[in-house]
């Protein structure tokens, strides 16, 4: 098929400009979502866009010395862009509690189960 915006004189790329890179390099994101799907399948669950997001958020929190509550996490997906519903969140978060990827703290924070945490650092 034919692209207007591709040269004509058989090479594949535009000039200056390499395929392997620019913004849309899977590696550049902030946490490797490969490793939060190994962690998901190794306690049983499949990976959904939601249980990423949410482990990624309570692992930035993690890095920050900060924990997150239901609203916390909530309000951390909607400052990404992300528009997931507070009930949406919630029941996430209970189901990877219950399933023990993650913990519910005194303080009703949430925060990686030490097992988790131990899987996702190769430790």
């Amino acid at each position: 098929m034919y692209n207007s915006q591709l040269p004509t004189d058989g090479s594949t790329a535009p000039m200056g400009t390499s395929m392997g890179s620019g913004l849309f390099n899977p590696r550049t994101e902030r946490h490797s979502n490969e490793r939060i799907r190994v962690l998901l399948k190794s306690f049983g669950l499949r990976t959904s866009l939601i249980r990423l997001k949410v482990i990624d958020a309570l692992l930035t929190a993690a890095e920050s010395d900060r924990s997150l509550g239901v609203r916390g996490v909530h309000s951390h997906l909607l400052d990404l862009d992300i528009p997931l519903s507070f009930l949406s969140v919630r029941e996430v978060l209970k189901r990877l509690c219950s399933e023990g990827v993650i913990t519910l703290n005194p303080d009703k924070s949430y925060s990686l189960h030490p097992q988790a945490f131990a899987a996702l650092h190769g430790e």
